[in-house]
């Protein structure tokens, strides 16, 4: 089974790598550190160096089980080796949300009778989004999910993952939440599961912290009705804006 490089080393983010194809102002390397972005998780952020100079990536294409990488300028030019930097201050942001709307994926799939997930955006800003689908819910005890996500985080859960057939996944109450999308499956059929410990086990395609206490607080920024059933959640790490 192949498994994405930034899910194999998470805290692997500069990696020397040769390039497969080089077309002007994009690059096929053979491994790449970066996250390419999904499941509403943005892309890393970063550049390739090589011997002929260093610029920004400004995108990602698949192909082939391999990612293109879109650079800021499309007439640049690559050949030999790279080096691909992932920025680390941002792919640690990216962490600490995603873990944290898991949290608050759990805490709301435990309280109200396994809500699922209808829409799910983290931002560049510190902040992330969860929309629910909670047509009768009380938005005060939402916003009182705010003291146990952090009683959690205190506890510094270890954070996992590992990889089931597609079919148990779907056929396996609570592992998929969301009701439209799910990750992408392996070539071999499987998907990714990621599991805090004696919280939540869930499929997941993103990038996640080693355990819940690695993160700083999470506040509950904003509580919202969308629309007859959904319920959005806004959370945001330790200085975002509210």
């Amino acid at each position: 089974m192949a498994r994405s490089f930034y899910h194999e080393n998470p805290e692997r983010l500069v990696l020397e790598t040769e390039v497969i194809d080089a077309r002007p102002g994009r690059v096929l390397p053979a491994l790449s550190p970066f996250y390419p972005g999904g499941g509403g998780q943005l892309p890393d952020r970063g550049f390739l160096r090589w011997r002929g100079g260093e610029h920004a990536v400004a995108g990602f294409e698949p192909a082939g089980g391999k990612l293109w990488h879109i650079l800021d300028d499309p007439s640049v030019e690559v050949a030999g080796p790279v080096e691909a930097v992932v920025d680390p201050a941002f792919r640690r942001m990216m962490r600490e949300l995603h873990t944290g709307t898991h949290i608050l994926n759990a805490l709301v799939f435990q309280h109200f009778d396994g809500a699922l997930v209808t829409g799910a955006q983290l931002g560049g800003d510190g902040t992330a989004r969860l929309d629910f689908d909670l047509p009768d819910a009380d938005n005060d005890r939402l916003r009182a999910l705010e003291g146990p996500i952090n009683d959690l985080v205190r506890q510094d859960l270890a954070v996992r993952d590992d990889y089931v057939p597609l079919a148990e996944a779907h056929a396996t109450p609570g592992l998929i939440r969301s009701k439209s999308v799910a990750p992408p499956p392996t070539a071999d059929g499987l998907i990714r599961i990621v599991d805090i410990a004696g919280l939540d086990r869930q499929a997941c395609g993103g990038t996640h912290l080693a355990s819940t206490g690695r993160s700083g607080p999470i506040r509950i920024l904003k509580v919202e009705n969308k629309g007859r059933h959904n319920r959005r959640i806004r959370i945001g790490l330790a200085g975002a804006a509210p």
